[in-house]
């Protein structure tokens, strides 16, 4: 990760405008009024999944689905015992502990709901050692600063994608302005394969947007993916994966993602958290038929 910041700076203010997606202030979701963490252990890590807020959103075929018809979208919901009329989103950021470090993936919609949901789970924001962007959507990115600007993470180190970051700075939103612009100098990037630390690996997941990125935790043999917003429904996303949905910036190459990361998933049998699946976000992937998936909730198995 020795890119130059300043570098990276100038090649992403020449790339086009970005496609319009929701600010940090409309991504904004209500804090968690129940448990707010789940923690379990892979190898020698230690791993907390936070809710760091949860709302309601209305007209879910608006979002999902958008390739299908409505009597599909309805047929699908409620063979599944889902509404049609509303779904309910979840914003899940994953805390490690390593031993040495603690690492966080994404920030939430806001500073408030990320420090509570840290609070929860044993953490303060001074704690942390590194935060790890997945992507720079407005859920992912609200919590670097509070209200007034002030940074969250006063003692970590910032991390994320490369390609991400030079989409963004060329993009003119106001998300990335207000919270990623005042701190670019102290990021460092990555590519595909790149290591945040040993067993901390970013994988390409392109698509939801140019610079998406997983990632790979592995210790004592184990593996569980962070997958992010590779797929944003357990049924709308994961059970019919070439199904559209409105915040993919290009919507084929995150049906491919979405394909390959489940298969990838089912075959061998590798635990996953998603950043919007219903919390605590963990879980199993399974085949469904022969061209779908289904996604198989955490119980035990990692406790």
């Amino acid at each position: 990760m020795n890119i130059s910041r300043r570098q990276a700076l100038l090649s992403g203010a020449a790339l086009p405008l970005a496609a319009a997606i929701p600010s940090v202030a409309q991504a904004a979701g209500h804090a968690a009024a129940g448990p707010t963490h789940s923690t379990f252990t892979l190898g020698e890590f230690q791993v907390s999944t936070l809710l760091a807020a949860t709302r309601r959103v209305e007209n879910p075929h608006e979002i999902f689905g958008l390739n299908v018809d409505d009597a599909t979208f309805e047929d699908v919901s409620t063979q599944n015992f889902i509404p049609t009329d509303a779904s309910q989103f979840f914003f899940t950021p994953t805390v490690l502990n390593t031993g040495s470090e603690v690492i966080l993936f994404d920030t939430g919609t806001n500073a408030a709901g990320i420090v509570s949901a840290l609070n929860g789970a044993g953490y303060t924001p001074e704690q942390v050692t590194h935060v790890v962007i997945t992507h720079m959507h407005g859920d992912h990115i609200g919590g670097l600063t509070d209200d007034n600007g002030a940074e969250t993470f006063t003692n970590a180190a910032y991390v994320t994608g490369q390609a991400e970051f030079d989409h963004w700075a060329g993009a003119e939103n106001e998300g990335f302005e207000a919270k990623v612009r005042p701190l670019a100098e102290k990021f460092t990037f990555l590519g595909d394969g790149g290591a945040v630390r040993g067993g901390v690996t970013a994988m390409a997941a392109f698509g939801h947007t140019p610079g998406h990125m997983g990632y790979m935790l592995e210790s004592g043999g184990k593996q569980l993916f962070l997958m992010a917003d590779t797929a944003n429904h357990y049924v709308w996303s994961v059970a019919y994966p070439d199904w559209e949905v409105r915040f993919d910036m290009d919507k084929a190459a995150a049906a491919a993602t979405r394909r390959r990361v489940m298969g990838m998933a089912a075959a061998d049998r590798i635990p996953l958290v998603g950043y919007h699946m219903p919390f605590p976000g963990l879980g199993f992937i399974d085949t469904r038929g022969d061209d779908g998936f289904h996604f198989v909730p955490h119980s035990y198995q990692l406790l």
